[in-house]
């Protein structure tokens, strides 16, 4: 413990540096934080969180971090006891009392993390008891795990890499894959990469675009579609708002046979949020959902494409959706659960481990991360990923337990118990962990070629004269020739430039041997970078200066992504060595690039370098934090010859390890393996016996007449209803001929087809073919009830009024249908009916139990109005994905009933895909949803919860059901596009309202229907908020102005139209 005569050296360094740096402008303690734009994944610790160097802050950090509070007390209570009338003593006095409350709030901080690890390990072994008294009666005794063991011990072995599947070869050249890859934040193009340019448009956007290319070269690969965000802003180039980009034609082009006319590797950009803004990743998250209806969109599109080109007029659905990152992830979980095909997903970087990392310092509180950040729907983001996935690709063996293995929804033991209970045909009830794969990116070494020269040495060169980026590199050096350590990486504090830039200038034999050059980004001014970067390079030059380093260390302010591997050129030519000593790596693909071009590596012995260094062994791994040793290693590798010429060949050897063609193959071996599966419908149901897609089909004509007026409109103008007199198309008589075909169905079909809204007419199978033909469908969502969950009259009443509001405008009642959403079962819903004299035949579908029943008039249950209604078995296959009732029901029950709130199951509420639990004292009892949710995973299981009906029910139903998936599942069958949804809903209402809002649908909001929701057991305090998932105003929403009545809601209606979406 450090005495008062320290302190009080430490108190008096920091008066005569500066006090004023302790505290922030408005007296607040400075916490010395990165700023957010600039601290872009990874961890931050230790010196990696202060931006410059400073004395004070040295200081500062020296009594806060190693002298304790009761000393530091005691020194303020003896300067007031000795103050006087001088101003240096008034100074001490009033700075000891601010760090002594800095150090006293760094004490709180650290207590509340390790509160936080605490419990989290206390739940983790609490939900491995449970899933062991719960598949007790069938374990056997190597698969029985000791309750009280830790998460994840240190000697424990990491999951195999290597699949029991079949390699990928050429034999599947005869597959036609469709593979839809995600990538959302950032700027995407596949040339003249902006890499760098801030922090969400870094390596992960070369990696998807270099792998979209690679995977689309593969044989067996047809098309490769890398979604993104559209972008037409005046901030940013212009071809980020194009909406496809080809990255590489496929390998069926040389065909010859028109069969490859979609193939290859294409960006599409999908616009989601505001339109002519760039927003960073935080910024992204409330409107995932409004990407996700348009990349369905697109899909659903593409799908049909491609059936008509290879799959025989069979739709070819994508054989995977790969989402990266947490908003990626997210997405994909979305779309696949709407498709029913897999999902897999790469973090990139991880949400939990970035505020583990942020929390340690004790700077900064669990709420200032996640406001910053949106640490807490990032993290959500993941989860729900994880939920969903098939599989979760990894880089490095140490993401997987170390990182992985912090979320709730995945467990290194728990997935190893699993998969050895599947490969035994045991049953898990219904629990489930994804698959984690080992796949390091890869790398295009198509510019590298290595030519053998007389002494036996390989030199790396790409032909032609002297590259201009070397000038632009040497004008720094005095001697050019002495052998260069390169660096290259963002000025970003976690990359840890500022150490090395003083183990350089601190070991002078270093300093004689070789020169410095730092790659750090593009740059015009500093005083117009942002902040974190701005200090980086501030400190690098004053270091320059500091250890007089001129004519020894480059630092050119320019350079083109093409450049690159001319800069790793130059260092190895004159025998340097690369260097990445940045305090954590998730990967380090640079130190790849360095190795193909004949640099020995020193390397962070923090993340993916170790996996990099133990498959290439091309170097030397280091301690971030210590400078003599990170000077050891380089001048080690740089003086011995002998040891660089052989970390040199190593390299070379090994490389190949790294390719894309050998990451793509893994890939695709590993996918391969997930289970396969994708829509398919039951043909010989009523259903599609009603509305058969045939040429004679009213709606399958007029998505024909879409599709040609779509084609047509890429040469030329679209073509109107009209076009069949356009002197234009006189030449093309087979278009012609179409048109007619199209508009003579169109006038036949007017009298049969156009029912208006409601039209009872219409029952049995015809209301499927209606349904396909709806231009508008009204899916009323109305949680309107009564204390004891009961639907109050106001529901039904207002579901009249919508009906008449659609109805006081002929046409849209032509073109309109309806839905009705709720949490009840069909029986009460068809009570509710009765009771307000509406038929179930006015609507197209009912959507029951929170969307986990769709029922359409048809057949088999009695409507009470002489329509009868049938449950669409389609969608009970849909969402039968990873659900076992039992278990569901076991589990929640009993966690359910470890809390004091009073529950008992509700057999009446529940149905095969819904369990019902009747809550009797909500309010303040019954645990929240988001720590519901939580111990469900914990346990294994993957579900949606939800409170519902005033707080009094809680129903748990399939990961791959909800009220806003059925929406998406209608698109998806029956050709009704969300985009022309218009949901009508209360201002509150059940727990998965919030999620039914953000989308491509419009949003009619009626205040007064609904005055109490169950939105009071969404979350709990420290999670994300509302405002994380609803988009804030625009013209997607509208509220009408008097309530409920038909003009009012019809006058929403038409404001809606006319601001279009």
């Amino acid at each position: 413990m450090a005495g008062n005569a320290w302190i009080n050296g430490y108190l008096e360094a920091i008066l005569d540096s500066g006090a004023a740096a302790i505290t922030a402008e408005d007296g607040t303690p400075q916490r010395w934080t990165v700023p957010p734009e600039e601290l872009e994944e990874g961890v931050v610790g230790g010196s990696g969180a202060v931006v410059h160097f400073n004395p004070t802050r040295y200081f500062v950090e020296e009594v806060v971090t190693g002298v304790d509070e009761t000393d530091l007390h005691r020194t303020w209570i003896k300067v007031v006891a000795t103050r006087n009338t001088r101003q240096r003593t008034s100074r001490l006095e009033n700075m000891c009392w601010r760090i002594w409350h800095l150090a006293r709030r760094k004490k709180q901080l650290e207590w509340e993390n390790y509160q936080r690890v605490t419990g989290r390990r206390l739940e983790r072994e609490q939900g491995r008891r449970d899933v062991t008294d719960d598949m007790s009666e069938d374990l056997s005794e190597g698969e029985k795990m000791d309750p009280a063991s830790e998460i994840a011990p240190p000697e424990a072995k990491p999951l195999k890499s290597v699949s029991d599947s079949p390699i990928w070869t050429d034999d599947n050249m005869g597959k036609k894959l469709y593979i839809v890859l995600i990538s959302l934040h950032g700027l995407v193009r596949g040339e003249n990469m902006e890499l760098g340019r801030d922090s969400d448009t870094g390596g992960q956007v070369k990696y998807v675009v270099e792998l979209a290319r690679a995977l689309a070269m593969m044989r067996g690969v047809y098309r490769v579609d890398l979604l993104t965000r559209q972008i037409s802003s005046p901030e940013v180039d212009w071809s980020y708002g194009e909406p496809t980009e080809m990255l590489s034609p496929g390998t069926d082009d040389d065909s010859g046979d028109g069969s490859g006319e979609s193939a290859g590797a294409y960006i599409v950009r999908i616009p989601f949020g505001p339109r002519d803004k760039y927003l960073r990743k935080e910024l992204l998250w409330p409107h995932l959902q409004e990407f996700v209806d348009g990349a369905l969109a697109h899909i659903l599109n593409m799908a049909r494409v491609l059936g008509e080109q290879i799959g025989g007029g069979a739709a070819i659905w994508p054989y995977v959706v790969h989402g990266h990152y947490a908003d990626a992830g997210n997405a994909a979980a979305l779309l696949s659960g709407a498709l029913s095909v897999p999902m897999v997903l790469t973090g990139h970087s991880l949400g939990r481990n970035k505020l583990e990392q942020l929390l340690k310092p004790g700077r900064q509180s669990e709420e200032d991360i996640n406001t910053t950040y949106k640490i807490m729907r990032r993290i959500e983001g993941e989860e729900l990923s994880l939920d969903a996935a098939e599989l979760v690709i990894t880089s490095t063996k140490q993401e997987i337990e170390e990182q992985w293995g912090l979320y709730d929804g995945f467990d290194v033991k728990l997935e190893k118990v699993f998969r050895a209970r599947s490969r035994r045909r045991v049953s898990c009830h219904g629990r489930y962990m994804p698959r984690m794969a080992v796949i390091p990116p890869g790398m295009d070494f198509s510019n590298v070629v290595i030519v053998q020269e007389d002494e036996g040495e390989g030199e790396i060169t790409i032909g032609g004269p002297v590259p201009p980026i070397w000038a632009e590199v040497n004008r720094f050096l005095t001697n050019p020739h002495k052998p260069m350590i390169l660096a290259l990486s963002r000025p970003d504090p976690k990359k840890n430039i500022t150490t090395l830039l003083r183990a350089f200038g601190e070991c002078r034999p270093l300093r004689e041997l070789a020169n410095m050059t730092l790659v750090m980004g593009n740059r015009d001014d500093i005083d117009e970078m942002s902040g974190g970067n701005a200090s980086v390079l501030t400190t690098v030059l004053k270091l320059i200066d500091k250890y007089d380093l001129y004519g020894q260390v480059s630092y050119p302010k320019h350079h083109k992504q093409s450049d690159v591997p001319e800069i790793y050129r130059l260092a190895a030519k004159t025998k340097g060595v690369f260097i990445n000593p940045a305090l954590v790596e998730p990967f380090g693909l640079t130190l790849i690039e360095a190795a193909a071009h004949g640099l020995p590596m020193v390397a962070t012995q923090n993340g993916g370098p170790v996996d990099i260094h133990r498959a290439l062994n091309n170097g030397l791994l280091v301690d971030p934090h210590d400078q003599k040793a990170i000077a050891d290693a380089l001048l080690k590798l740089v003086a011995d010859k002998n040891l660089w010429a052989e970390c040199r060949k190593n390299g070379w050897k090994n490389i190949n390890l790294f390719s894309w063609p050998e990451h793509c193959r893994t890939y695709l071996t590993r996918i391969a393996a997930c289970r396969m599966r994708h829509p398919q419908w039951q043909v010989d149901t009523p259903l599609d016996n009603a509305g058969p897609v045939n040429d004679d089909s009213f709606g399958d004509s007029l998505n024909d007449f879409q599709e040609s007026s779509l084609r047509l409109s890429l040469d030329g103008d679209k073509i109107s209803l009209n076009a069949a007199n356009d002197p234009d198309l006189d030449d093309d008589s087979e278009i012609q001929s179409q048109v007619k075909k199209i508009l003579t169905k169109l006038r036949r079909s007017a009298g049969d087809s156009g029912g208006s809204a409601g039209d009872v007419n219409a029952g049995g199978g015809g209301r499927q073919l209606l349904l396909r033909r709806r231009r508008r469908l009204f899916v009323i969502a109305l949680d309107s009830y009564d204390d004891e969950g009961k639907p109050e009259k106001k529901m039904v009443q207002t579901i009249q009024e919508v009906f008449k509001a659609v109805r006081l405008d002929s046409q849209l009642a032509r073109i309109s249908g309806f839905a009705l959403a709720t949490a009840m079962p069909i029986s009460e819903i068809l009570e509710l009916l009765k009771k307000g004299k509406i038929r179930a035949a006015e609507f197209d579908a009912i959507i029951c139990s929170s969307g986990s029943e769709v029922y359409y008039p048809g057949s088999s249950i009695g409507g009470g109005d002489g329509v009868e209604l049938r449950p669409d078995p389609d969608y009970a296959a849909h969402i039968d994905y990873r659900w076992e009732r039992q278990g569901a029901r076991r589990t929640t029950g009993k966690l359910m009933a470890a809390t004091t709130a009073e529950t008992e199951e509700d057999a009446a509420s529940s149905g095969p895909y819904c369990v019902a639990f009747t809550v009797k004292n909500p309010s303040s009892q019954a645990i929240k949803v988001d720590e519901l949710r939580k111990k469900i995973r914990l346990r294994g299981l993957r579900c949606h919860l939800m409170y519902c009906r005033n707080c009094t029910k809680l129903q748990v139903i399939p990961l791959l059901a909800s009220r806003s998936q059925v929406m998406r599942y209608l698109f998806v069958r029956w050709g009704v596009n969300v985009a022309n949804m218009i949901l009508i809903m209360g201002e509150k209402g059940d727990t998965d309202q919030e999620g039914m809002i953000p989308g491509t649908h419009r949003t009619i909001l009626i205040p007064g229907v609904v005055e109490k929701g169950s939105e009071a057991l969404l979350r709990s305090t420290g999670s994300y908020q509302r405002e994380d998932i609803v988009p804030g105003g625009g013209p997607a929403a509208a509220v009408t102005a008097n309530g409920a009545r038909a003009e009012d809601i019809l006058a929403a209606m038409r404001a809606l139209s006319k601001h279009g979406k």
